[in-house]
């Protein structure tokens, strides 16, 4: 689960680098920092879908 290539991540990590070892230049520290946040958003989503569901299988 942690190697995804989701940035807030160990594979978002790796994404980034293969990304720098292929083009030769590393990604603006900038677009690094929204990219994390917009990860970690995506996993609080991820983790409120699936706690959501399981409350809902609880109830009905």
């Amino acid at each position: 689960m942690n190697l995804l290539p989701i940035p807030a991540l160990d594979g978002g990590h790796v994404m980034f680098t293969l990304y720098e070892m292929i083009t030769g230049r590393k990604p603006s520290d900038k677009f690094l920092e929204y990219a994390q946040i917009t990860g970690f958003l995506l996993l609080i989503a991820l983790l409120i879908l699936a706690n959501g569901n399981d409350v809902v299988k609880l109830f009905s």
